[in-house]
């Protein structure tokens, strides 16, 4: 029964060590793998810049909510868009709303990600985007808020050029979706990558 309960403990020590290594809370900028059905992109989060969009998005990967979704949203030379559906077009569920971090001095430029959202400007939960130009109209402007960039690719531009020139048409009527890629793009899952 002792050596019972010391495996017990020692089992959840280890899950515990690496749930916390998972999340690197001493790297500013932690590195990503995102692996998709037309290959892999790389990013590197900014910890710094984005502390709260950052935490968020660890969340969702460390309870692989990311695994099995789709790339829903592409318009092209703007950006294409996932996270928040898996492959039969439901939607997944969400943590809170956060704060939009949108003037952390991050712009919204090629090869960016960012958090998407809804009108309302402290309204994103899952879902992202990467810039497929220098979005400035995205950034805020005026005393407007715009759209918290948290990170860049690093590695896999390649894969992201192959998914900008996907082609895109209208979901259905009754949901009255825009700019669906026929074939979706899968995010298979998310690796965090080892720190070095």
């Amino acid at each position: 029964m002792t050596f019972l309960k010391y495996f017990i403990g020692l089992a959840a020590a280890i899950f515990i060590s690496v749930s916390h290594a998972e999340i690197q809370p001493d790297n500013p900028f932690p590195r990503l793998k995102m692996i998709t059905s037309m290959g892999n992109i790389t990013v590197e989060l900014n910890r710094d810049a984005a502390p709260l969009t950052v935490k968020n998005f660890f969340r969702y990967v460390k309870k692989a909510q990311y695994n099995g979704t789709i790339f829903h949203r592409l318009v092209p030379g703007f950006v294409i868009q996932g996270g928040g559906y898996d492959e039969d077009f439901q939607d997944k569920p969400s943590f809170e709303k956060i704060a939009n971090e949108s003037g952390n001095g991050l712009k919204n430029e090629y090869g960016t990600i960012a958090m998407a959202r809804e009108r309302e400007p402290h309204s994103g939960t899952r879902q992202f985007f990467f810039n497929l130009n220098d979005n400035t109209s995205l950034n805020p402007d005026n005393g407007d808020w715009g759209y918290a960039v948290f990170g860049r690719i690093v590695e896999g531009l390649d894969v992201l050029e192959a998914m900008a020139k996907l082609e895109s048409q209208a979901y259905s009527d009754e949901i009255g979706w825009a700019d669906v890629p026929v074939d979706p793009p899968i995010l298979k899952r998310i690796e965090v990558v080892p720190q070095n």
